[in-house]
């Protein structure tokens, strides 16, 4: 998830919108951003007053998460090049564009056809 700022109120939002689509685990594994741990807290306290029995635990390691991280390297190497982005907008229609790509070359997508007619179906 892309957002314009790596604060604790973006961190909640991307935990609930994870979590709404996920499931409620019992464990979280993040990095040592103090944002990620405050969203967390923040999950847990709405997940309390849903009366929700157990909290979320998290574990903090930076090597982990390592496998997923890793999968953000192709997008690391093509933007790295590029020196930023003008704005927000143009750097999420760029790592949507890519993300997509990315997923069709690795066929997560059951559309039936070539890569590029998939790309096609997706992009219309």
């Amino acid at each position: 998830m892309l957002s314009e700022k790596r604060d604790t109120a973006a961190a909640t939002l991307f935990f609930a919108k994870a979590l709404a689509s996920s499931g409620i685990p019992l464990r979280i594994v993040i990095d040592k951003s103090g944002s990620n741990g405050a969203g967390i807290k923040g999950v847990n306290k709405i997940l309390k007053r849903f009366g929700y029995p157990t909290t979320i635990t998290t574990v903090r390691s930076k090597y982990l998460n390592n496998v997923i991280e890793q999968d953000h390297r192709f997008i690391k190497r093509r933007t790295r090049p590029m020196l930023g982005f003008k704005s927000f907008s143009s750097a999420s229609a760029t790592l949507q564009g890519i993300e997509v790509a990315q997923m069709i070359r690795k066929k997560q997508f059951r559309l039936e056809g070539s890569g590029f007619a998939q790309f096609a179906a997706l992009a219309g």
